[in-house]
């Protein structure tokens, strides 16, 4: 998590640094107001797109929604497309680069599949304990004995023995509350 505030606090520095090459002629001779003409115009044609991108989205969710589906994709855009718009708003050609990646859907739908493998996933895992992606834990309770999640030997799809699940079915009781008439 540091490393991604860390990023997210280089990228300005790095805007910085460019406005300042820029204005200066250090890279390439370009008039200051040129440089203010361009970073504003970035950011207007960017905020266009995001506002276009984010009624599509919209539409797509309320699709989704009046069909039974849920909109998970929809949404993880919806979330990339406020992070756009933040960037857009931020003055600078680096930011409104990154915004431009996040805006377009071509270059969206393989940062939307990262975020949902390393963002959402991990997340949704650790909050769930493992039920929400299939890493549950079998016999006993989780960790014990250096236990983790069942995805290996022992596993729902590994055939381990009862010493590796921690589950004997030998020793399992079966209660049938139907036959009971107490």
């Amino acid at each position: 998590m540091l490393r991604v505030i860390g990023l997210l606090l280089l990228i300005p520095l790095f805007d910085a640094v460019l406005l300042v090459a820029l204005a200066t002629g250090v890279i390439y001779p370009i008039p200051p107001l040129v440089v203010v003409a361009l970073v504003v115009l970035t950011a207007l044609v960017g905020m266009l797109l995001v506002r276009a991108e984010g009624r599509a989205t919209l539409q797509s969710i309320q699709q989704k929604l009046a069909t039974g589906e849920v909109p998970t994709n929809e949404l993880v855009d919806g979330g990339l497309l406020i992070a756009a718009g933040a960037f857009f708003l931020t003055p600078g050609l680096v930011t409104d680069a990154v915004g431009l990646l996040l805006a377009i859907p071509v270059t969206r739908y393989p940062i939307r599949a990262a975020v949902r493998r390393w963002v959402i996933e991990p997340y949704i895992d650790a909050k769930t304990g493992g039920f929400a992606s299939g890493q549950v834990y079998v016999g006993g309770f989780p960790n014990e004995d250096g236990q983790g999640p069942a995805t290996g030997a022992g596993g729902p799809t590994g055939g381990g023995s009862a010493g590796s699940s921690g589950f004997d079915p030998d020793d399992a009781t079966d209660v049938d509350f139907e036959d009971s008439e107490n």
